[in-house]
């Protein structure tokens, strides 16, 4: 069974969001998308929250964004032909293939995913996040940590919720992001 990781992008200052609900100061340059995509071929699954998934289902629904570079093409190969849960009480129907809706995200959901998963899984976005910490459900925490401090908008991580990690690995880019892996500690 795969690992849950906690895949997330987050200012020097722990947010995913600024407080406008904006994140342009976490776009990544093509050696960083390139990464992200080595990552991402290990994923069989997606979990998204309804906001996140309408963000991300633009890599398949609007060719444009794959026609911007070789590394985005690439990435929307990969995310494509992964599958998708979205976790929503509100969502009544998806506009991407092999994606489906669930209503709640609780351990045995997740479970699910696992077990139908041959790969790793990554729960996106801080919300989710915030209740698949809370459940005791992630392995890995992965945090493109952008050069940005924003002051405010979405945490990273929920308050009152405590993880003992190891570093797994780091990675620099150029451009002054870097990425962090982090393992539950045993």
């Amino acid at each position: 069974m795969g690992r849950i990781i906690y895949s997330v992008a987050s200012s020097l200052d722990g947010f995913n969001t600024d407080g406008d609900g904006g994140f342009a100061w976490a776009m990544p340059d093509e050696e960083v998308i390139a990464a992200l995509t080595a990552d991402a071929a290990s994923v069989s699954t997606y979990l998204y929250g309804r906001r996140m998934y309408e963000t991300m289902a633009g890599w398949e629904t609007d060719p444009s964004w794959a026609e911007g570079s070789p590394e985005s093409a690439r990435f929307a190969q990969v995310w494509t032909r992964a599958e998708k849960v979205v976790f929503s009480t509100t969502l009544e129907s998806v506009t991407t293939s092999r994606t489906r809706i669930e209503r709640a995200l609780t351990v045995e959901a997740v479970e699910r995913a696992k077990a139908e998963a041959p790969g790793d899984l990554t729960v996106e976005g801080p919300t989710l996040a915030a209740n698949a910490l809370r459940l005791g459900v992630v392995d890995v925490v992965e945090l493109l940590i952008c050069p940005a401090v924003v002051g405010g908008g979405t945490p990273v991580f929920p308050p009152g919720v405590r993880l003992d990690l190891r570093l797994a690995r780091e990675r620099r880019f150029p451009n002054g992001m870097v990425q962090v892996t982090y393992e539950r500690a045993a």
